[in-house]
């Protein structure tokens, strides 16, 4: 009982930070995917290139090498890291990986979105005198939310499975703290059981998120 204890204190640790992460992450990528996806769309062609070509480096590339390529490389070129030390320093450059790598995905969600209101909707708030900004906010962007809850909602549950990766840059999210104690932790060694437990902090925060999306998704459904 005394291990279990133990255990379960540190694996309740490691999930505050993955919580955490998985906050921060939505906050930063949810507005930022939104500005990218204007780039994309941009009529500027120079701008539209080079937008697309960023989306196109981040999607096609793994998220745990940006991490550590994030991480390990500016201190390596620069001969000292700009995240500083200890678990701050690596939460900062996770947080800032997540962010740009989910805005991306969640640029081309926005962008599918925007671009699959019809257009004629956007030719009638015209002939109604309806300004741009009036026809985006008040016509597009309503439907367009919409839209995207679904293939967003297939998103944020995979960020939720995917702060594990943070891990690779010795982050002590709730896997590193169960994979701790096969090694040396809190004076335990070779205990393969606490690895199991992750599992389930795992599924109920994904059902709980799940649950949250469905209930989004019903209150959304006005255009039908």
């Amino acid at each position: 009982m005394e291990v279990f204890v133990v255990v379960l204190g540190a694996l309740n640790e490691g999930f505050l930070q993955t919580l955490k992460l998985f906050v921060v992450t939505l906050l930063g990528a949810l507005p930022l995917g939104l500005i990218i996806s204007f780039g994309s769309m941009s009529r500027f062609a120079p701008l539209r290139w080079l937008t697309r070509t960023v989306i196109w480096v981040i999607r096609g590339t793994p998220l745990m090498l940006q991490l550590i390529i994030l991480y390990y490389v500016p201190g390596k070129v620069m001969g000292y890291s700009p995240w500083g030390t200890g678990e701050a320093g690596r939460f900062l450059a996770s947080a800032i990986a997540f962010i740009v790598n989910y805005a991306c995905y969640f640029s081309e969600i926005y962008r599918g979105g925007i671009q699959g209101v019809p257009v004629g909707q956007q030719e009638a708030g015209l002939v109604l005198g309806m300004t741009k900004r009036d026809i985006f906010f008040k016509v597009t962007l309503l439907q367009m939310v919409k839209r995207i809850v679904p293939p967003m909602s297939n998103e944020v549950i995979t960020l939720v499975k995917d702060t594990s990766l943070a891990r690779i840059i010795s982050f002590q999210e709730v896997i590193w703290a169960g994979q701790a104690f096969m090694k040396t932790s809190h004076g335990y060694s070779g205990l393969l059981w606490p690895l199991f437990f992750p599992g389930v902090y795992y599924l109920l925060f994904n059902g709980v998120v799940t649950l949250l999306l469905g209930k989004l998704e019903k209150k959304l459904d006005y255009f039908r």
